[in-house]
């Protein structure tokens, strides 16, 4: 006779051989029942143990692979028979062959070695420093800003950041980067997440040393005369030379430079006028801003967030702690 009980299986299969009788039968189904609801499947360690034996052919086999000694192996699979109440291996000298039963249970035990593998791979994923993608133009990352991001790592210092500066606008949906400090004069795509943080004026900008040459302009009509240096790349819309263009002759635009650092440099040594932002060049004593600012050239100054990164706790934690502190740098051009 050979009684079976696994899971919420309702029923029990009872094989008669010669010389058990219905009395029998029914004591042992009896028994097999009553021993599987005391004792319970709970080490789920075992079906490792049942799984190496399947896969080796033998305990000592699967002793080596398990890294534990070959008495142990058969402990733990006799424990498990145990719990749940059939014979998963036919004992003989030549060691231990898999039943009927053990084969039809095999799939459920791989199921739950693959559970137990995405389980331990998803603990490590989380494990590991969650990282949070910032893209700005590089003036963006000042040491003020900068400050902000190293408060909230010492907060949580499970979280560390990958700064990505640059004009070029990275596209946060297609994954290029979780976060964006951008200006922008253009709506951005209304499946990403924004906070305004300020309007972003720019103005016409000369060194000392310009001015004491050449003097300065006073207002857009006064600019003839001047010389000025510009900013175009292929890759960020063309707002300030398309809008030079327009209140200047060409000729008067002695540089155009495709990064806005070199444009600056050149400002700076007196090459010529050209466009700052406001707000970051007001701490710059040698530099003189020419007049008001053109308010075509406004641009909003936003957080923008991908739907994927919003999704994820330690992002919005960084932008709520980010965000008000960041708009306080900005507060006074807003």
């Amino acid at each position: 006779m050979r009684a079976m009980c696994f899971g919420s299986l309702l029923s029990v299969s009872v094989e008669t051989t010669l010389g058990h009788s219905d009395t029998d039968l029914v004591s042992a189904a009896t028994l097999c029942c009553s021993t599987k609801m005391k004792n319970r499947f709970e080490n789920w360690s075992d079906v490792r143990v049942f799984l190496a034996v399947m896969r080796a052919g033998s305990t000592l086999s699967a002793s080596k692979s398990l890294g534990m000694a070959q008495p142990t192996v058969a402990r733990r699979i006799d424990a498990l028979e145990h719990a749940l109440g059939v014979t998963l291996f036919d004992r003989d000298t030549r060691g231990f062959k898999p039943t009927e039963t053990a084969q039809a249970l095999c799939a459920h035990a791989e199921a739950l070695e693959q559970c137990a593998i995405e389980l331990s791979d998803a603990a490590k994923q989380l494990a590991q420093p969650q990282i949070i993608r910032v893209t700005a133009f590089n003036a963006n990352f000042s040491a003020r800003a900068t400050e902000i991001f190293s408060d909230f790592a010492s907060i949580h210092p499970e979280v560390s950041f990958e700064f990505l500066p640059g004009v070029r606008p990275l596209n946060l949906l297609e994954g290029e980067a979780d976060v964006a400090l951008r200006l922008t004069r253009a709506k951005p795509d209304p499946d990403l997440i924004r906070r305004k943080i300020s309007t972003a004026k720019f103005g016409f900008y000369a060194s000392k040393g310009y001015a004491e040459k050449h003097g300065l302009p006073t207002s857009e009509g006064d600019l003839a005369g001047h010389k000025f240096v510009s900013f175009r790349r292929d890759d960020t819309p063309p707002y300030f030379d398309t809008y030079l263009k327009s209140v200047v002759d060409p000729e008067q635009i002695v540089m155009t430079f495709h990064e806005v650092d070199m444009m600056s440099a050149a400002i700076r040594s007196g090459r010529g006028i050209g466009f700052m932002n406001v707000r970051l060049a007001e701490g710059e004593s040698d530099l003189i801003l020419c007049f008001e600012p053109p308010p075509v050239l406004d641009a909003e100054h936003l957080i923008l967030v991908s739907p994927e990164a919003w999704r994820r706790p330690e992002v919005k934690a960084f932008i709520k702690f980010f965000a008000p502190r960041y708009a306080k740098l900005y507060r006074a051009s807003s």
